[in-house]
């Protein structure tokens, strides 16, 4: 039952950040320097998740500035908001997700870029899209899985996206997610919305749990260096899966 009482509370708490972040998009996003707007999303995010009871532990040197082509592995709706609490970049989502009750409009808003899922085409205008913000030193952030995992194993990387990067001859930065329970040290499931979860029973699911902390791991970012797609996509795959082993000894920076 207080768990229940608590989830509600956090709903309350969360709508009305949704509402104010829309608000804020609406009214002040146009007027803002992209430090001032980086910063907005990044505060705006950490909040959310404070709200949620998630508590986010940030290791390795988060990017100071583009161009950039980040790539994590996938495992919750909460993705997008936890790597923006981290290091607010423009991601690229499949169109699915603009659609989302409340979280869509606020993803739009901070500037996503959406393609459609299965389409050869726009994945081609996608990537000369991509190209062209990576020569403006945009930082620019990709889920290459394609879909969610469970975040036990990755999902093969889709190579088509990595295109952008060779083409701008721009670095990409392998970054890798783990939720874990903090009363056990394991993996926390409460989060990952993979398989027949719909994403309002892995909301609650979340809002429900005790002990969740999201760690995000910065690798080392890698020029091209004359690899094809496909052999950088193989690459980043095998350093997003070092990045997600058990570290020993190592402190995060608590945000």
């Amino acid at each position: 039952m207080k768990k229940r009482v608590r989830a509600l509370w956090r709903v309350l708490r969360g709508v009305g950040l949704v509402v104010r972040g829309l608000w804020i998009i609406r009214t002040e996003f146009g007027r803002l320097t992209p430090p001032q707007t980086e910063l907005l999303v990044r505060e705006w995010s950490r909040q959310m998740l404070r709200i949620m009871g998630v508590d986010l532990v940030v290791r390795g040197e988060p990017p100071a500035s583009g161009p950039l082509l980040v790539v994590a592995n996938h495992m919750s709706w909460l993705d997008i908001l936890v790597m923006n609490a981290a290091k607010p970049a423009r991601f690229v989502s499949k169109s699915d997700a603009k659609h989302w009750p409340l979280l869509g409009s606020l993803i739009t808003g901070a500037g996503t870029l959406y393609i459609e899922r299965g389409s050869r085409r726009d994945a081609m205008r996608m990537v000369h899209h991509m190209a062209e913000r990576l020569r403006e030193r945009d930082i620019l952030a990709i889920f290459p899985e394609g879909t969610t995992g469970d975040g036990r194993a990755l999902l093969p990387f889709h190579a088509n996206l990595f295109q952008a990067a060779i083409s701008a001859n721009a670095p990409i930065l392998p970054v890798a997610l783990r939720f874990i329970d903090t009363r056990t040290g394991a993996p926390h499931d409460a989060p990952v919305f993979v398989g027949d979860a719909t994403l309002i029973s892995s909301i609650w699911a979340t809002l429900c749990a005790d002990g969740v902390q999201v760690r995000v791991r910065y690798g080392e970012p890698q020029m091209p260096q004359g690899r094809d797609r496909r052999t950088w996509a193989r690459d980043m795959q095998e350093e997003v899966a070092r990045l997600l082993e058990p570290e020993t000894g190592v402190q995060g920076k608590t945000a």
